[in-house]
């Protein structure tokens, strides 16, 4: 057995508030009448009630309480346990998160559209398996392979420029880390979406590609930014831009996205490569490319099915006020000899 909604059995807590209160109002009203009417008319006007029974209403009452806040929480039964087959593919993300990727040629900047796309990704994938990989000058987990696409938003949400502070662009480092982590006990299709502006990268990506075509893992690649390049913004505190990065002379650093090496990547690996563009969503296109290839078996969990069960608290609350509305306040009246 559990609740739906423990958050509520929290209200619990405030049972013996209401109870004094409850005895305080009882107090309180019976005080200001003998204020107002006299010991005489006051001791005249209960003479028909029966304190028990006024005590027996308000414990009614009160009883309520609980239950309501029981069936609120929703108490639930597990029914059945049954086994899911889980099906899907392996897809790493390679997120470059150099200072390139500041550049605003692609709005809000190139990093922070790119993070966009994955979110959206994640609102999508059913039983795929996905991990991220940061990279600039090295590259590292940032989660592994896993189907918890709420706790992969988590740690997404927490990918800045600062997460890797030695620069550069390390692509084949982060394929390479990519294709090692890998499950190949498992017989699941293993992807590689790289998103970068593949400028500067270094390394030995010659090796790393080969090993993705060893392995048959396929690698899709978005270019991040314009041919023609953008500057690269500078922010103080507040994340207020105060210039953008200068060479040695003084001149704007330009940054420009290096197409050829990520069209070299995707076709030596059986992959695609897309062009991010504004209002284009290329992990969409990918997505739809990666819903064609049959999904493999990679696992299976338990499941329990539960059996919502709120309506046992609820009659017996919606049974207490009834009773508490037919017991009367009067006295039994005395016969007279």
């Amino acid at each position: 057995m559990r609740f739906a909604r423990p958050e509520f059995l929290y209200l619990l807590y405030a049972l013996p508030v209401i109870v004094a209160f409850a005895i305080y109002m009882i107090y309180r009203q019976k005080k200001l009448i003998s204020r107002f009417a006299g010991a005489e008319i006051f001791s005249s006007l209960l003479s028909n009630k029966s304190r028990v029974k006024e005590y027996v209403k308000l414990g009614l009452v009160l009883l309520v309480f609980p239950f309501l806040i029981l069936g609120i929480a929703n108490p639930q039964i597990g029914t059945k346990i049954e086994e899911v087959k889980q099906k899907g593919i392996e897809i790493y993300i390679l997120l470059d998160i150099s200072q390139s990727m500041l550049a605003e040629d692609l709005l809000p900047n190139r990093l922070d559209k790119a993070k966009s796309e994955i979110n959206a990704l994640l609102q999508k994938l059913k039983g795929d398996r996905i991990g991220l990989i940061i990279f600039a000058g090295d590259a590292y987990i940032q989660f592994p392979l896993t189907t918890d696409y709420s706790a992969a938003g988590l740690f997404l949400s927490a990918v800045d420029v600062n997460s890797i502070p030695k620069p550069g662009t390390a692509v084949a480092s982060a394929i390479s880390l990519a294709i090692e982590s890998f499950d190949y006990d498992s017989p699941s299709r293993k992807v590689i979406i790289t998103i970068t502006d593949g400028e500067d990268h270094e390394g030995d990506l010659e090796s790393a590609l080969s090993s993705a075509k060893e392995k048959s893992v396929n690698i899709y690649t978005i270019g991040m930014g314009s041919p023609d390049g953008a500057p690269i913004p500078v922010y103080g505190t507040g994340k207020t831009r105060i210039g953008f990065k200068q060479d040695g002379s003084g001149n704007p650093v330009i940054t420009r996205l290096d197409e050829q090496t990520l069209q070299k990547i995707a076709a030596e690996t059986g992959g695609e490569y897309y062009l991010s563009s504004p209002g284009r969503n290329n992990l969409d296109e990918i997505h739809s490319d990666l819903e064609k290839i049959e999904k493999s078996e990679y696992g299976a969990k338990m499941i329990t099915d539960y059996d919502d069960k709120y309506y046992w608290m609820l009659i017996p609350a919606l049974f207490l006020l009834l009773l508490e509305l037919l017991i009367s306040e009067r006295a039994k009246l005395r016969k007279e000899k």
